[in-house]
């Protein structure tokens, strides 16, 4: 099965962290100033999920939790949108959930991140197991996950999985300085990740960092394309290059007042996948997931940011662009 036929398939195994998220409201008020929060899931690899079925595809997320009232609040919204948590573990201990709190303002933005512990670096070669790989027919994981172990031998446990029940792998950089021991180590890591994987999306500062610099990024991003896999190198507001079977195709992307930066990458890949599930050409389904990002960027929260179907539609129609 070639990797846009398991795309196709429209069941998707998710790999990495769940999270709550707590953003300031109204729009505009920063974090220090707020007297009102509002709560949602959060977390790469959940926000994928919760993109993938608002747009209409199956996802399940394989992570662990932790087993207090932060990690069931995941759960509970995990659930409420419609991802399956089959595979997600609850932890006892000092592990904890991770929490993000942030704000609708894009001047100065700030995300305060608490990871100390982080529970979803508690997954272990015996959850990776316990997997039904069969339910599946395409593994997404996210790079956070390689941070730490033992989450990290325990993903690339699940890449050896998926690959044994003829799953590709599909690998968002997803590059966070904070999570790692050290720029070296990531470097490495995710290089292998990278190589290891069939469909890799990640920005030009992530390929340019996995390269050892942000000039040899696209050069990087060739590379693992020349060697059969299919590459998106994503450049902020210059839209992104889709290196597939010896061919580049450029995209731009969709203008809007944004209200927050962070989510834009989550959104991305649910549309880019969910959009290749449905029949959509590759460049269509690039520029589908960058409005994608578009719509949830102009919105407060991430997973509730997500867009439908119909709202994906409706941006699409009332929305001018693609622009380079």
């Amino acid at each position: 099965m070639t990797l846009i036929d398991a795309i196709k398939g429209n069941r998707f195994a998710v790999f990495g962290r769940a999270g709550m998220d707590m953003f300031a409201d109204p729009i505009g008020v920063k974090s220090e100033d707020a007297t009102t929060f509002r709560a949602d899931l959060g977390g790469s690899s959940a926000n994928i999920c919760a993109g993938l079925v608002k747009l209409g595809s199956e996802a399940s997320l394989v992570t662990s939790v932790s087993d207090d009232a932060v990690g069931r609040f995941c759960i509970n919204r995990l659930q409420d949108y419609g991802v399956g948590t089959r595979y997600v573990r609850s932890v006892g201990g000092e592990a904890r959930t991770s929490l993000a709190v942030y704000e609708s303002c894009i001047e100065d933005f700030q995300n305060v991140i608490y990871r100390n512990g982080a529970a979803d670096f508690q997954v272990t070669d015996a959850d990776m197991d316990a997997v039904d790989y069969s339910a599946f027919t395409a593994f997404i994981t996210a790079g956070t996950v390689f941070a730490a172990e033992p989450s990290r031998s325990a993903t690339f446990r699940a890449f050896d999985n998926a690959k044994a029940a003829g799953l590709p792998v599909i690998f968002d950089i997803d590059y966070r300085p904070y999570s790692w021991p050290s720029a070296e180590v990531a470097a490495e890591v995710l290089s292998r990740a990278g190589d290891a994987s069939d469909l890799i999306v990640g920005n030009d500062e992530e390929f340019g960092f996995m390269a050892g610099g942000i000039e040899k990024g696209l050069d990087k991003a060739r590379e693992l394309a020349a060697s059969g896999k299919l590459v998106i190198y994503k450049m902020g507001h210059e839209g992104a290059i889709t290196l597939s079977a010896g061919e580049e195709i450029r995209t731009g992307i969709y203008p809007v007042t944004a209200v927050k930066p962070n989510g834009a990458g989550d959104s991305f890949m649910a549309g880019l996948l969910a959009s290749i599930a449905t029949g959509h050409i590759l460049r269509d389904a690039v520029l589908r997931g960058s409005a994608c990002a578009s719509i949830v960027v102009s919105q407060p929260g991430c997973a509730n940011a997500m867009p439908t179907t119909t709202e994906l539609e409706a941006f699409l129609s009332s929305h001018s662009g693609p622009t380079f």
